[in-house]
């Protein structure tokens, strides 16, 4: 067989363009943050991770500038090699104290710190335990690790304990769950979690992706639990809340050390370009001294959820600003989608494999700079889609 014949007989997404279902690698034209342009179209953009709204922030903006001025507009090396800037030590130091741990590392990509660090640490005879409805990039860092992968049901403590239970007592074993889960918008249980782990024996290890800047007054899914001394590693990344791109875990210094030093998607990659790492640097002094943003992002994430079950719409048990809003058949989605985006509202529809099967939802999120007009722009459109398509 030739090994083309799959790509060849890949048709779906050609098929979904011709017929004008296509949602995915849409090119924008402009950004202002809460809204886009397509084309001559218009659009409120309720499927951005920009949390706080700092991508058009002047004291963002203007640190990538300067650190471009300055330093050119790469490293062209590892953080290994030549590629470390003081100001990758200046942005290690102020995230290791936001988060309130010994040591903090960075990453070119939040992807790659997931990989990175699962891999560096779960080696041969070790355990890594995942939630079933952890990030892909959880998921792949533990296919590529050398230890053994267990799984369990989302948030299903029951099934997490006889999953440890069944595990050797003297081997490695690290727990690693979602802070905020990406689709469904609801907190990992770490009450429960924690002391489960260290009755077996286990780490933990938390992707706060989508918490850090959102919940826990910015500093994320332990603190808002009154957890942090209680989690061995937080990991997060810029391209969220931190308007920027790249990735980093804070933990132990010894830990983060040896994370640094075995990590081979750190080492083999090159480093967050110098833009990047200003601009996650201003980003966190702004969530610092403007806290009323993620105060804003929270109020009207409350808002949002109220409005959306009083007109009779599903969104799960999301308690951030993530709002699904769970259709189940995976064409009734799409054209949910196309209503939604004639209407002048982004969102972005997740079919399978992403969600189960029959739990097909549009994604949607909310920013702090998003005006209470453009909400009601992005409700209106909601209820009268609603009723027309018959979701509610």
């Amino acid at each position: 067989m030739d090994l083309f014949e799959k790509c060849w007989a890949f048709t779906e997404a050609r098929e979904a363009q011709e017929a004008g279902f296509y949602p995915y690698f849409i090119p924008l034209t402009d950004s202002e943050g809460t809204e886009v342009v397509i084309g001559d179209h218009r659009l409120v953009m309720i499927g951005s991770n920009n949390y706080l709204g700092l991508t058009t922030h002047p004291d963002v903006r203007r640190a990538a500038i300067e650190a471009t001025e300055k330093y050119g507009t790469s490293c062209t090396g590892s953080r290994f090699l030549n590629g470390t800037l003081q100001l990758h030590l200046e942005l290690e130091r102020e995230l290791a104290r936001f988060m309130g741990k010994e040591a903090a590392l960075v990453f070119p990509t939040g992807y790659q710190t997931n990989v990175g660090a699962i891999t560096a640490l779960v080696g041969r005879h070790d355990f890594v335990i995942t939630d079933k409805d952890d990030h892909a990039s959880i998921v792949d860092g533990c296919n590529m690790a050398f230890g053994e992968v267990r799984r369990f049901g989302h948030n299903d403590i029951d099934h997490m304990e006889r999953v440890l239970s069944r595990l050797p007592d003297d081997a490695g074993k690290l727990v690693v769950v979602d802070g905020v889960f990406s689709m469904g918008g609801d907190l990992a249980r770490l009450p429960e979690i924690v002391p489960l782990c260290k009755e077996y024996g286990a780490r933990v290890m938390v992707d706060d992706a989508h918490a850090i800047g959102v919940v826990g007054g910015g500093r994320g899914t332990a603190a808002h639990y009154g957890l942090n001394d209680e989690v061995d590693l937080i990991m997060g990344t810029f391209s969220k809340s931190f308007a920027s791109l790249g990735g980093f875990i804070v933990g132990d210094d010894d830990v983060v050390h040896f994370v640094q030093h075995h990590a081979r998607s750190l080492i083999f990659s090159a480093s967050m370009s110098p833009a990047n790492t200003a601009a996650a640097l201003a980003a966190l002094k702004v969530m610092e001294e403007e806290p009323e943003r993620i105060e804003r992002v929270n109020e009207i994430a409350q808002t949002m959820r109220d409005a959306y079950r009083r007109l009779g719409f599903d969104v799960g048990n999301t308690v951030t600003p993530i709002i699904p809003i769970i259709i189940g058949d995976d064409m009734p989605t799409m054209v949910a989608w196309k209503a939604l985006y004639e209407a002048g509202v982004y969102t972005n529809p997740v079919i399978p494999p992403a969600v189960p099967s029959g739990s097909s939802l549009l994604r949607t999120s909310y920013m702090a700079t998003h005006t209470d007009e453009q909400l009601e722009h992005v409700l209106a459109a909601f209820e009268e889609v609603g009723q027309r398509l018959g979701i509610i």
